[in-house]
């Protein structure tokens, strides 16, 4: 398989494919919160992320048709989810749910 080449035979991966990243979970989830935000505010509101990995993650976001990026006057842009964006929110909560669910769970390491 190439280099940025995806595999499909799983329809897992299909999925993980889209959201996979450090960051998109968290802008998808604030996009869908608190609807269309410029690139400042998600930044600020991400806090630790670096401009140019949120830059790269929105524009992924941006081809995977997940986003919308609006130019508005002053030079400023601004994301929102699109309605294909919308439909990975319930995939996004249940991951989140099984994530709270599980992430205190002791793991037992045979010795």
């Amino acid at each position: 398989m190439n280099e940025g080449q995806v595999r499909y035979n799983c329809a897992i991966d299909a999925t993980m494919s889209v959201i996979e990243g450090r960051w998109k979970g968290t802008i998808l989830c604030m996009l869908h919160r608190n609807g269309p935000m410029r690139f400042s505010e998600l930044q600020r509101a991400i806090g630790e992320v670096s401009s140019r990995i949120l830059s790269k993650q929105l524009r992924e976001l941006e081809a995977d048709r997940m986003v919308l990026r609006t130019a508005e006057e002053g030079n400023r842009v601004s994301y929102e989810l699109t309605s294909r964006g919308t439909t990975i929110i319930p995939v996004l909560e249940s991951i989140g749910r099984w994530g709270m669910e599980n992430r205190f769970v002791d793991v037992i390491v045979p010795e």
